[in-house]
């Protein structure tokens, strides 16, 4: 195929697509430029596996540290390794964005791989990955419903600003990431992720209304495109059990479905679920044993169907109203040793944060394309198959506990105390213990519990709530809190977090078209009011951060001094700060600026290792006094040490009143004296007085 380019321009920068000669072999491949970033865009295809009972999509992003100009990576092994955070949070961004546009039932296994080739520090590649990402299913024979609208979008200062760069999006009030899809000349919105400072929920669906024109910019741009193509699809028709076998099938859910399925809560509701379906996998067995995989799908249509028209009736599968959270609880200080935790249940979702406290040197190196940075807060959720009655190999974190992990991470940033306010290294880990829905939300919400236990003074608490949605043609009901089947059977999982003062994250994925946006402004309402409920809780629990650190927490201290003392404070080969750590038992971090944090196991230690460390890293000036070591005897004077690697000269004349010829009748090598610093000459020299500084003669013949 000839190479055919394609540019047009969004936010007064040249936006550009490449398709044609380049991965000839893949089904189709799409080359996208915005400003000086480069991400190229491929998908392949297979034959469904035997027994796929999922739809098998992979969506890779990679990162290349070449695209950045930087040899990073192991110092044995200079090259890319395992994807790093940010890259899988980008994979499944895209991923949450195209899979619903698959139709239901279709099994053939798709990979996607978005490569980032050029990196320009200004530019996000998100963006050209996912353009490329609707470009290359649109432009395959895949049954994909495409293209999306597509808005990036910053608030600063008060206005939006669409595809902002990087130093845009660190002052913003918030950051919103939309795809959208266009139904009967309508916007649908398919997919949020945001990342706010606590935005009230009127600002932050005026970016999202802001969003249609962008979207639309994006589409017309892609439709261009795809016309000079014209692909031609995959005709799909997911296969079906004969209507006679659907009509007993029917039948046999109809009758059993409202016995074991609805009315339940807790692990009674879990008992009958699991009933439920080994008395209809012994149904199928025995009538349509050849009909196995196709019944399992029947069934899931039939509980999805009639959960929805149950939801439509005000009917929830456990009972509850329709916004009405599952019973909540709250525990604090359950593991005694550890700086700070919290378990927060609801319902059968129960989940515990542990807080740890470190010095600045725990701080998590961050070594990527897109970013190389020290972090000083990490969040990390982990989800083993105890959890959910589960066994399975336990072998770290997989996709989605890194998602969920950096969601509740980005839901607090908003309220930690800065760097210099509190130096401390922030680890906070949730453990999922027991898991019936919404996780993510109540990692949150244990989170906020663990640092308020552990006295680490956040400005306020913050909660999360996931709300469901169940549609039928243009009839909805929004469901607060949903639990496990409500999620799996539902049509949307709308994550928000936030303050009472405003939002601070959301996380939405559909499993339908998409939402109008009628359905959005009433979930954040929802979502507002359910959060509010459970602050109400964690405050009246605990009304504010505690106010001292757990006493296993270290203590840090902090303090300046002159940067050109750093090199004397370390001493040779770091000698000199190995024996302040020594002495405290203190970990010791100096910063270029001068900036001094001492951590030790009590406040008293850390007080006296960091007054020795100023006092012998405070800019000199005339008047000081010190201690000095004599060093070398001369004619005309001796040279003293009055700080470690600081040397300065007492003239003869500056010892006693009278005149004195022989400096080895009153002091000798090794003596410690007072000097007092009368003068610091042009080259930095210092001129020292030991009788200004109150010297005696002590049992010296002159």
């Amino acid at each position: 195929m000839a190479r055919k380019i394609f540019t047009t321009k969004i936010n007064n920068k040249e936006l550009k697509v490449t398709i044609g000669d380049l991965s000839v072999q893949a089904e189709a491949s799409a080359l996208v430029q915005y400003g000086e970033t480069v991400v190229l865009a491929t998908v392949c295809s297979a034959s469904p596996r035997e027994g796929t009972d999922f739809f098998p999509l992979t969506v890779d992003y990679e990162e290349k540290y070449y695209a950045a100009g930087e040899i990073l990576g192991s110092r044995y092994m200079r090259r890319e390794g395992r994807p790093s955070d940010q890259a899988i949070l980008t994979a499944r961004l895209i991923d949450r964005a195209i899979r619903p546009r698959f139709p239901e039932g279709f099994r053939q296994e798709v990979q996607v791989v978005t490569t980032v080739l050029s990196f320009d520090n200004e530019n996000d590649p998100c963006f050209p990955a996912l353009l490329g990402t609707s470009l290359v299913l649109s432009l395959s024979s895949l049954p994909w419903q495409g293209p999306l609208g597509i808005a990036f979008l910053s608030k600063t200062e008060g206005h939006w600003i669409p595809f902002p760069s990087y130093k845009e999006k660190e002052v913003a009030q918030a950051v919103l990431s939309l795809t959208g899809v266009k139904e009967k000349g309508d916007w649908l919105i398919n997919m949020i992720e945001t990342d706010a400072k606590e935005i009230p929920e009127d600002a932050l669906f005026q970016g999202m209304e802001e969003a249609k024109k962008t979207f639309q910019e994006i589409f017309d741009f892609q439709e261009k495109i795809i016309k000079a193509f014209s692909p031609t699809k995959i005709k799909f028709t997911p296969p079906s059990l004969p209507a006679a076998t659907q009509k007993d099938l029917e039948k046999f859910i109809t009758q059993n479905i409202e016995k074991y399925l609805f009315g339940f809560q807790g692990l009674e509701a879990k008992t009958k679920q699991k009933e439920f379906q080994e008395l209809y996998d012994n149904f199928v067995e025995e009538h349509y044993p050849e009909d196995k995989d196709l019944a399992e799908t029947f069934l899931a249509e039939k509980i999805r169907e009639i959960v929805h028209q149950k939801a439509l009736e005000g009917i929830r599968m456990d009972g509850r109203k329709l916004d009405e959270i599952r019973p909540l609880s709250i525990e604090l200080g359950l593991t005694p040793r550890t700086h700070g935790s919290g378990l927060f249940s609801r319902g059968l979702t129960k989940v515990l944060t542990i807080l740890t406290l470190g010095s600045p040197a725990d701080r998590r190196k961050v070594e990527g394309m897109e970013v190389v940075e020290e972090k000083r807060y990490m969040h990390q959720y982990n989800m083993p198959p105890y959890a959910s009655g589960e066994v399975a190999p336990h072998r770290g974190p997989k996709r989605r506990e890194i998602g969920h992990g950096y969601l509740a991470e980005k839901a607090l940033i908003p309220v930690l105390p800065s760097f210099e306010d509190f130096p401390y290294t922030i680890r906070l880990v949730s453990e999922v213990l027991s898991s019936n829905g919404s996780t993510s939300m109540g990692a949150t919400c244990a989170s906020t519990l663990a640092l308020m236990d552990g006295g680490v003074p956040i400005s306020a608490p913050v909660a999360g709530i996931s709300i469901g949605l169940m549609q039928v043609g243009k009839d909805y009901r929004l469901l607060t809190d949903i639990r496990g089947w409500e999620d799996k059977e539902g049509d949307m999982d709308f994550k928000v977090t936030g303050t009472r003062k405003g939002i601070t994250a959301i996380q939405l994925d559909v499993k339908i078209s998409g939402l109008t946006y009628q359905i959005v402004r009433e979930t954040l309402e929802k979502a507002k009011q359910a959060r509010l409920q459970i602050l109400d809780l964690i405050e009246k629990t605990l009304p504010k951060p505690r106010p001292q650190l757990s006493p296993y927490a270290p203590k840090i201290v902090s303090g300046k001094i002159d940067p050109e003392r750093i090199g004397f404070i370390i001493g040779s080969g770091g000698k000199n700060i190995r024996k302040l750590s020594e002495k405290y038992q203190a970990t010791i971090d100096i910063e270029d600026s001068g900036q001094v944090y001492v951590t030790a196991p009590s406040f008293a230690e850390a007080k006296k290792a960091l007054k020795e460390i100023l006092a012998e890293g405070k800019e000199i000036k005339i008047g000081d006094v010190f201690q000095a070591k004599v060093k070398k005897i001369t004619d005309f004077g001796a040279f003293v040490e009055f700080r470690p690697g600081q040397e300065g000269l007492v003239h003869i004349s500056q010892f006693v009143p009278q005149r004195i010829n022989h400096l080895d009748k009153i002091i000798h090598i090794g003596e410690v004296i007072p000097v007092k610093v009368i003068e610091i000459d042009q080259e930095g020299r210092y001129n020292l007085s030991a009788k200004a500084a109150g010297f005696r003669i002590k049992k010296k013949t002159l």
